[in-house]
């Protein structure tokens, strides 16, 4: 029982990295479009969310690889809920044909 418990917390907390390096992106994207400083809102997010990243990942995993791995297991289950969740589905036009919603 020990064991499953210290392999969940660290594919946990990849998760969670995962999700506030992801979602504070996906925040930066939607400010840094509408900014009359679009740069600034996007480095300074880049530098928090690799800080937060890289710290928490440095934390969970120590030196123990297979937490590490773990962690960036995590890291990846989250990139992919949040690719999912972002997404907005396309919008067809009266009359536009289903195969030309998208950029040739």
């Amino acid at each position: 029982m020990n064991e499953v418990l210290a392999l969940t917390v660290p594919l946990a907390a990849g998760v969670l990295l995962g999700a506030v390096f992801f979602g504070g992106l996906w925040w930066t994207v939607v400010r840094g479009v509408s900014s009359p400083r679009p740069a600034l809102w996007f480095i300074g997010s880049k530098l928090l969310r690799m800080g937060i990243a890289l710290g928490g990942f440095y934390l969970v995993g120590g030196e123990h690889w297979q937490r590490w791995l773990l962690c960036l297991l995590g890291f990846v289950l989250a990139r992919l809920a949040t690719w999912r969740l972002a997404r907005t589905p396309v919008q067809s036009r009266p009359g536009q044909a289903s195969e030309a919603r998208y950029a040739p």
